[in-house]
């Protein structure tokens, strides 16, 4: 029996953490491949992109293995440039169009690319070896759980008003934590808020900040969850004026609790930003999402996690793996073998119903890759919940 009173924690990171910056310049490469690539007639499941991307003060490196398009090094810089100024960095030790910016892709492995490769007698193949989960929970409208959920939208609200304008002091790094506390297995009150945001005005203290920050934070959380007992700690160390890459070295793929669920359900270490969806450390943990979401939106539990696990150059999934925590009103093991027929787990089956081959990936560099809502060009495919008629049928 699950423990049903309890605190949970979460945090997030805004678009200019470090580590968030260095995930936005992989996803915009990533994103540019698939665009030129389009451009010059290219087949998108020809497209390999593994990129990382290293910012420190006023330098950035991006290296990895690509295929493609034949694209310059001073396209790929212009695209850094113009990510590293739309999330905000004009700042002395770290700006978009001073900064030193290295170059360093090169082509794929061949030994990779053939297992990866589709051929005559076998189907593209995973990317890699790994293990993927998807997670959904009744917590939260979006079927996210709440502290996670929450930690973003407070810093989404924040950033929203810094890019405004309207909070003329903030800069682009923040981070917040947000305790929430459990009562008979609900999330009702947030005991704990932690936000440490970068401010640009450099004699700005820490009540000063507190000021600004927590109207945002307080609108950002459902009502009544601020309470007269909950304890705040807004820019604990006193001062954060020194931001970005320029205080703290980023890297991509550092973040990916962030990125998922917050530490609510397991994640099967592989990052996701800067990689085409070859890789099903991306692609599968898409489908995973989209599965447990579509599960829990069906009304065949209340919370469901899954797992699904690949080799590389092999185009099935070795397992799939269904927990339904206590709350299922069907069979996991009849659900396993449902959610294996529904779609093809396959990579290009995966690209295929979720339609990956586009460039949508930038937009998931920040704010977490699930939760969002679907666009209407594609991105965020994976919250879609159109299998919810197709599952009821399978347990009518």
């Amino acid at each position: 029996m699950a423990r049903q009173n309890y605190f949970f924690t979460s945090e997030s990171v805004s678009e200019g953490h470090p580590d968030k910056v260095c995930d936005r310049i992989s996803d915009e490469v990533v994103d540019l491949f698939f665009r030129e690539g389009a451009k010059a007639g290219i087949d998108p499941y020809q497209i390999r992109v593994a990129c990382e991307t290293l910012a420190t003060t006023n330098r950035v490196v991006i290296a990895g293995e690509v295929r493609g398009p034949k694209l310059t090094e001073d396209t790929i810089i212009h695209v850094a440039r113009q990510a590293i100024r739309d999330i905000g960095y004009e700042q002395e030790g770290f700006h978009w169009d001073r900064a030193n910016i290295e170059v360093l892709l090169h082509s794929q492995s061949a030994d990779i690319a053939q297992g990866v490769d589709a051929g005559s007698n076998k189907d593209e193949g995973a990317g890699d070896q790994g293990i993927m989960f998807g997670y959904a929970c009744r917590e939260t409208p979006e079927l996210m759980p709440a502290p996670i959920y929450y930690a973003h939208k407070i810093l989404h609200v924040l950033s929203e008003a810094r890019r405004s304008g309207a909070e003329k002091h903030l800069g682009p790094d923040a981070k917040s934590q947000v305790t929430i506390r459990y009562e008979n297995g609900l999330p009702v009150e947030a005991t704990q808020v932690v936000i440490s945001h970068q401010h640009v005005t450099e004699d700005l203290t820490s009540a000063q900040v507190a000021d600004i920050v927590r109207p945002y934070v307080e609108k950002a959380l459902p009502a009544g969850w601020v309470t007269k007992d909950t304890v705040w700690h807004i820019n604990p160390t006193g001062k954060f004026y020194i931001g970005g890459p320029d205080g703290d070295c980023g890297l991509t793929g550092r973040k990916i609790i962030v990125d998922t669920y917050g530490g609510a359900a397991p994640h099967g270490g592989g990052a996701f930003s800067g990689k085409d969806p070859t890789k099903v450390d991306r692609s599968a943990a898409y489908a995973a999402r989209y599965l447990a979401k579509n599960v829990v939106a069906a009304g065949l539990a209340d919370r469901c996690t899954l797992q699904l696990s690949y080799a590389i150059g092999v185009a099935r999934p070795l397992s799939i793996y269904a927990d339904l925590h206590d709350t299922g009103k069907i069979d996991p093991a009849k659900l396993e073998a449902v959610l294996m027929d529904i779609i093809s787990l396959t990579p290009r089956g995966i690209r295929e119903h979720l339609k990956l081959n586009r460039p949508i990936y930038a937009r998931t560099s920040a704010y977490g890759h699930f939760g969002r809502q679907p666009d209407s060009d594609g991105g965020f495919s994976w919250e879609n919940t159109d299998l919810v008629d197709e599952l009821k049928r399978a347990f009518a």
